[in-house]
């Protein structure tokens, strides 16, 4: 069921529905997220069964406002409050101590809780009005099934789960892959996974270098070695490489589509390209629908060209890289 996310009588009703413990999918400005209050065992346990999610594989938990944070951490470090005050509302989740009488499903079971304040305004609206009714956070995993390419517009989660979920419809979301996930739970700060916010401006809002994940980093959410994979196979592969294979591919083409920043000589082929933009904020905007596409066109193998090396295209190609291991 779509709800107009522009009417306040929408997220009301959205409002209740989670209130009651009941699914709600909602917009953020990264992905579309499936939600349900954090605070109560059953109503999470129904994501986990929806997406097909493994209940070990933790949730990010939304809040209205960064006051709310205080109801699932046992503490903030100073650490944490620096990167908040920088980023939220926005794309960064970060990793603290849970309090262990809160969101332990949520959480994958771990004494760790990801957190995140949403910018899009339908998700605020949703927060606040569900924190009105007694809900302190919605635990939201992207809306798609688990493992599988995730969703930026209302009309990719109804596709997903049908009509009979309550969708609200917030439009296309403004950045198009997950939140950066930095774990702040051990004292230093840890990157679990990139997005749109470059390792540079994280650092500089911690004070601190960030550390790569090790044997002791909690689970998080989007980390394993195959996600984000649509239906068809995707291969990654450098300019000169992408171009020497379509040249021996030969006359008789398979179902293919090419997504590059240079033109190769396809179109005469049957071959589908699309062009990749020059930005990697553009690329993320449109990375998630693109894959959906070119899937709805019957693709079975979708080549991709390695995006840049520089830092702005961490979250670009962790997310390609993870979609090319599925």
């Amino acid at each position: 069921m779509r709800l107009d996310g522009s009417d306040s009588a929408a997220i009301e009703q959205a409002a209740e529905r989670l209130a009651a413990g009941e699914l709600v999918a909602f917009p953020t400005e990264t992905v579309y997220g499936l939600g349900a209050r954090a605070d109560a065992a059953a109503a999470v346990a129904q994501i986990f069964a929806a997406k097909g999610r493994p209940a070990d594989h933790p949730l990010i938990v939304h809040v209205a406002e960064p006051a709310q944070i205080v109801r699932f951490a046992a503490e903030v470090p100073a650490l944490a409050q620096r990167l908040i005050d920088a980023f939220w509302p926005g794309p960064l989740t970060v990793i603290l101590r849970r309090r262990p009488e809160m969101a332990a499903a949520a959480a994958g079971g771990q004494a760790s809780i990801g957190l995140r304040c949403p910018s899009h305004p339908v998700a605020q609206a949703l927060l606040a009005a569900a924190q009105r009714r007694g809900v302190p956070g919605v635990a939201a995993p992207s809306a798609n099934r688990f493992g599988r390419v995730s969703p930026t517009t209302a009309a990719h989660v109804i596709d997903e789960f049908g009509d009979a979920l309550a969708v609200l419809d917030g439009g296309a979301c403004e950045v198009g892959i997950e939140s950066s996930i930095v774990d702040c739970s051990r004292g230093r700060p840890v990157l679990l996974r990139p997005g749109v916010l470059t390792r540079a401006r994280i650092e500089a809002a911690a004070g601190a270098p960030l550390q790569e994940p090790d044997a002791d980093a909690p689970r998080a959410p989007g980390t394993l070695a195959a996600h984000y994979a649509p239906n068809a196979r995707v291969c990654l592969m450098p300019a000169p490489l992408l171009h020497t294979a379509l040249q021996v591919l030969g006359d008789e083409a398979p179902t293919l589509a090419v997504y590059s920043r240079g033109l190769p000589p396809v179109a005469a082929r049957g071959i589908r390209h699309r062009r990749m933009p020059a930005l990697p904020a553009q690329v993320a905007h449109e990375l998630f629908s693109v894959l959906r596409e070119l899937d709805a066109e019957g693709v079975q193998l979708i080549w991709v060209e390695e995006p840049p090396p520089e830092p702005e295209w961490d979250g670009v190609r962790d997310r390609l890289a993870r979609a090319a291991a599925a």
